[in-house]
């Protein structure tokens, strides 16, 4: 009785999940990387006498702090539906990832309490102790993140301990988490993302300004700034998604399969633009020969497995990673496309590009990079099942035999639809406090 209810509970335990995922994802990404953002414009600032990049910096200490409190609501609301979700998972596997959050809780502490120092301390400590929190609150939110990363990345490469008749025994944490072939390229691949998505959604801000005519030299550091990094990290993901790519060829080839809608075991397999999966093949697609075997293994006669490896209940639902694989790509191009622009102008005059129709692009980037980075972890997720640790436990397995779930799911629309609003409130005030300058790098802004 108990697993006919975890059954029927499944479909609702897994849109919870996603919904909260969906969530608290973007405001990791400013935890990782806007800590890093605010030190950086602070230290060039008082490094130039530059008061505009000093009040920049006072400024987005408040949107961090502000930030990071939402994500404290919506990171507690995750650790505890991973618990009361899927208790086959955490009770017999706590033991072997226990220890990354363990680490991840000692992250949050400290960071909690340095974004608090340095959001506060702008008159009240020294230049260079306050540099000093900044780093501090820069690195604990990478090092937090890392831990829930390192958890991701053994649930797709599980290793560091024995497992018989679902007995976990011969645990190495440090093995299981840290050597894990998988933590590095996740790891880096989510790292430049979040720098994509703050530094696109940071400049959006200023090309709205832009765009209603606020054109100051403040306005235009800000997304020279913020736009700067996004760039950056956009033609670097490049890299780091072929080398996640050949990971997941190697270790996952179903859900390489998967990606594609390779049906059957093929050389010199082609790629498919759009289309849909249907009946073991892609159909009403545009197919590029060979190019999945070039991109995979960097050889376009090369034998990719297909999907008919593995038993029709072993497989992923192949349209949902399809699109959302297909999702991050296109939009992933896109923003290529974008970085060339502006680094190209930024090269030939030394500032972004002076054309309202580059404020409007940046405008919609921004959302995009957000759709990109939650298609990624779609992708990532969805792709692996029907397994919660690949090839060990099935997802099915592991969710709750517990009612309540869609009370539960319909709550959480309601908290985070309130804590939006409310979010949005802070956040527009903040943006609409005077701006004040002073003569120094270190800027009072009374706003």
């Amino acid at each position: 009785m108990l697993a006919l209810s975890a059954q029927a509970y499944l479909l609702e335990a897994r849109q919870l999940q996603a919904l909260s995922f969906a969530v608290h994802i973007p405001l990791v990404c400013f935890g990782v990387a806007f800590p890093a953002l605010v030190v950086y414009t602070e230290w060039l600032g008082r490094r130039r006498g530059d008061p505009d990049l000093a009040l920049l910096a006072r400024r987005w200490s408040r949107v961090m702090l502000a930030l990071f409190a939402v994500g404290v609501v919506t990171g507690t609301i995750l650790s505890f539906e991973l618990g009361i979700l899927w208790p086959g998972f955490m009770g017999r596997y706590a033991a072997v990832f226990g220890l990354a959050f363990t680490l991840e809780g000692i992250s949050f502490f400290v960071e909690g309490i340095f974004v608090a120092i340095y959001a506060y301390g702008w008159e009240r400590i020294s230049p260079r102790a306050h540099l000093a929190c900044g780093c501090v609150v820069a690195l604990t939110g990478m090092t937090g993140s890392a831990m829930v990363i390192a958890v991701n990345g053994w649930m797709n490469r599980p290793t560091g301990f024995t497992e018989r008749a679902g007995v976990v025994t011969d645990i190495h944490p440090w093995q299981a988490l840290f050597a894990n072939r998988f933590f590095w390229h996740e790891l880096v691949h989510m790292y430049v993302a979040a720098y994509i998505v703050v530094g696109l959604c940071v400049g959006a801000v200023y090309a709205w300004a832009r765009l209603r005519g606020r054109a100051d030299g403040y306005d235009r550091k800000a997304l020279r700034l913020a736009v700067t990094v996004a760039a950056v990290a956009s033609v670097a993901q490049i890299v780091v998604g072929d080398w996640a790519g050949r990971e997941v060829t190697q270790y996952q080839p179903v859900k390489l399969a998967a990606f594609e809608g390779l049906g059957r075991t093929t050389s010199g397999a082609p790629i498919h633009l759009g289309g849909w999966y249907m009946d073991g093949e892609v159909r009403y697609g545009i197919p590029l020969p060979r190019m999945l075997s070039t991109l995979a293994k960097h050889d376009p006669n090369a034998t990719i497995t297909g999907l008919d490896t593995v038993p029709p209940d072993q497989r992923p639902p192949v349209n949902v990673v399809r699109v959302a694989f297909q999702t991050m790509v296109g939009i992933g191009t896109l923003l290529v496309l974008l970085a060339a622009w502006f680094l190209l102008a930024l090269w030939r005059r030394g500032s972004p590009p002076e054309t309202r129709w580059f404020d409007r692009a940046v405008l919609v980037a921004a959302p995009l990079s957000v759709v990109a980075l939650i298609a990624g972890w779609v992708t990532t997720e969805v792709g692996r099942q029907p397994w919660v640790v690949y090839r060990h436990l099935l997802t099915a397995d592991a969710v709750t035999g517990a009612d309540g779930i869609p009370v539960s799911y319909a709550t959480m629309i309601v908290v985070y639809l309130a804590l939006a609003a409310i979010t949005a409130v802070i956040l527009r005030r903040l943006a609409r406090s005077p701006r004040q300058r002073s003569t120094t790098s270190g800027s009072r802004d009374a706003g």
